[in-house]
């Protein structure tokens, strides 16, 4: 297939994994603001600067307020990574690689981005956030139904399922940032009564995590067994170990995979070296971020062997 095509069909898959983790973020501090006391404030913004975006949100918005932030995750077209946005780019995606992907995945998209339209401004309001948020995510695992059921299994197929693992993998760490700057935010406010426990929990929930986590740890939620749990599990969808090994599987059956193969094996062999379960403060938020930089650098792998 050509390049061109390959490297489409790989980018929408990462924009509809974008698109779902977006809202999956939004919802997690949403769900603490419920869940935790009253008297506990959590800082909006962080969630800005865990996608790394603190300029484009600048230039926008003088406030850095929970609505201002949701909005600009959400329906901001300014903002390169919003739901908005990422939807944009998959409808075009799509409609320039629609002999290779199933005929049903462009009206689904445009169903999704019409709904997105319509209610993205409820999103504002936290009353309303959740609906928003749910039919965002359930309209994103429809078309990922739809293509892991209807679409061949061929070279298009591994490249979708190279983005969707390296764009999974990459919001699962900044899943997990969010609880870290949580617990950061929360340990020396005395008002945080089991304030670890509720933030892991929501961490596990906004992944649907909780019950795969339960039946294989058979054990309360705790911050280390989490992390650990997300970051290591070979089994668990949405960790870092099963995104890898997906994404290795992939490659494995792409032409001219030799490099790529090794390098998914190094970075296998030594990712989760070093990493100190039982501090999940700054040292661990420094080890998400190098790990995120390890993903882009596996993205700029696939670029340099693929994509033309």
């Amino acid at each position: 297939m050509l390049s061109k095509v390959a490297e489409r069909v790989y980018w929408t898959a990462r924009y509809i994994e974008r698109v779902e983790n977006t809202a999956r973020l939004v919802a997690v501090y949403t769900n603490l603001l419920l869940d935790l006391p009253k008297g506990v404030n959590l800082g909006w913004y962080n969630l800005v600067r865990l996608s790394c975006l603190e300029d484009s949100f600048m230039e926008r918005y003088k406030v850095q307020d929970e609505r201002n932030v949701v909005k600009f995750l959400l329906a901001d077209e300014s903002n390169p990574v919003s739901v908005v946005t990422s939807l944009n780019m998959v409808r075009e995606n799509v409609r320039t690689t629609r002999d290779v992907v199933p005929a049903d995945t462009w009206e689904m998209i445009n169903e999704l981005s019409i709904f997105v339209s319509e209610n993205s401004a409820k999103a504002l309001n936290r009353g309303q956030r959740h609906d928003c948020l749910e039919g965002i995510i359930r309209g994103c695992q429809r078309i990922n139904g739809l293509l892991y059921g209807t679409m061949t299994h061929d070279e298009a197929w591994d490249f979708l399922r190279l983005g969707r693992n390296l764009e999974r993998a990459d919001m699962t760490t900044r899943l997990l940032d969010a609880g870290c700057v949580a617990i950061v935010q929360t340990e020396a406010n005395e008002a945080a009564v089991n304030a670890r426990q509720i933030i892991w929990g929501n961490v596990l929930r906004s992944l649907g995590g909780e019950q795969s986590y339960r039946r294989k740890l058979r054990a309360a939620v705790q911050g280390a067994d989490v992390a650990q749990y997300l970051l290591e599990d070979p089994q668990f969808p949405r960790t870092i170990a099963h995104c890898l090994n997906a994404i290795a599987d992939s490659a494995a059956k792409l032409p001219r995979c030799e490099p790529v193969s090794k390098y998914i094996k190094a970075l296998q062999g030594r990712i989760f070296k070093g990493v100190d379960y039982s501090d999940l403060g700054e040292s661990t938020r420094e080890y998400l971020n190098q790990l995120q930089v390890e993903l882009g650098q596996l993205h700029a792998v696939f670029a340099k062997q693929w994509f033309n």
